[in-house]
């Protein structure tokens, strides 16, 4: 079995309930979840022009390859009403795998640890209530290490709102 970290997202429609329903559809698609982190609301990033996010992070055991956990990710979030739309923009459910293990990927579809992990507060902030000793095994950073080097507006989230499980 490996871990995965997955973040969840959402900024459409009944957030917490959609963070819920794939906690939910995850375990039933065989995914183990060992801890879940406080759901935090959050401003949105890249695209601004939107509505505050919901965001949390899980900790799982899986057998699937990390090509087949994000496969099931995605297939997920289309069961969930996941429409194609513009980069970073809103969204009713967003899972994206922040890390597998200790996994170095660079595919066309996949990027392990995800690529973008260090410079985003509504990732690193839940993860470290999870994993703050985790290390990135490209750059040897800690979860705490990076969450510390984030710029002030980063580090904190809006609100902490509860427990995603």
């Amino acid at each position: 079995m490996s871990t995965a970290a997955i973040a969840l997202g959402s900024n459409l429609g009944d957030r917490l309930t959609a963070l819920r329903k794939a906690v939910s559809l995850l375990q039933c698609a065989g995914i183990i979840v060992k801890a879940s982190s406080d759901v935090f609301e959050t401003l949105p990033w890249g695209e601004t022009d939107q509505p505050l996010f919901l965001n949390a992070c899980l900790l799982a055991e899986t057998s699937m390859p990390p090509e087949d956990l994000l496969h099931l990710l995605k297939k997920l979030e289309t069961d969930l009403g996941r429409e194609g739309g513009k980069r970073w923009g809103p969204r009713v459910i967003d899972l994206d795998i922040v890390f597998y293990d200790c996994t170095i990927l660079h595919t066309k579809d996949l990027v392990l640890p995800h690529r973008d992990m260090a410079s985003r507060g509504f990732v690193l902030l839940p993860l470290l209530q999870l994993a703050p000793e985790w290390v990135h095994p490209e750059s040897g950073l800690s979860v705490q290490e990076m969450a510390d080097d984030l710029p002030p507006g980063e580090r904190k989230p809006l609100l902490r709102i509860c427990s995603l499980i």
